[in-house]
């Protein structure tokens, strides 16, 4: 039933290129984890940052407020904290200083002790023509899947 929620940030992999991956954990309340639950969030927005004391949190992710909450609810696009480990911050904070790179999001799930994990990726941002390359490998490869599921 926990491994049901799989939320995924589908514009990322045609907006950036994806350099490395992290699985992270977010700090969150009692409220925004029953609504993550019930598959009310979304990280298409969602970007990271760090703050001045070198934490990292991830800004513009929604979770919707909870139904049956009652004014213990959370707001819904607040910052939240991502959990990782000291030298994979580093590692991250001084990329992102020297070359210019960004963090996003790309899979919100839940793992095994239904605790809710985040994977982020280093990234790149891709300019004009690489979007048009993306689209027009996508368009061939399924022109060919088209073209051999005929002749099986």
């Amino acid at each position: 039933m926990q491994n049901q929620i799989n939320i995924k940030n589908k514009k990322a992999k045609f907006e950036y290129e994806l350099l490395d991956k992290y699985t992270a954990g977010i700090v969150l309340t009692g409220t925004e984890i029953k609504s993550i639950r019930d598959g009310k969030a979304s990280i298409a927005e969602g970007f990271c940052e760090f703050n001045a004391r070198g934490e990292l949190f991830i800004i513009n992710m929604t979770i919707q407020e909870y139904v049956y909450g009652n004014y213990y609810n959370h707001a819904p696009k607040a910052e939240r904290k991502l959990l990782l480990n000291r030298k994979e911050l580093k590692k991250l904070e001084k990329e992102i200083s020297t070359k210019g790179l960004t963090i996003v999001p790309l899979r919100l799930f839940l793992n095994d002790r239904g605790l809710a994990k985040l994977i982020i990726s280093l990234a790149k941002g891709k300019k004009l023509y690489d979007k048009r390359n993306t689209i027009k490998d996508r368009e061939n490869k399924r022109n060919l899947d088209r073209i051999q599921k005929i002749y099986k």
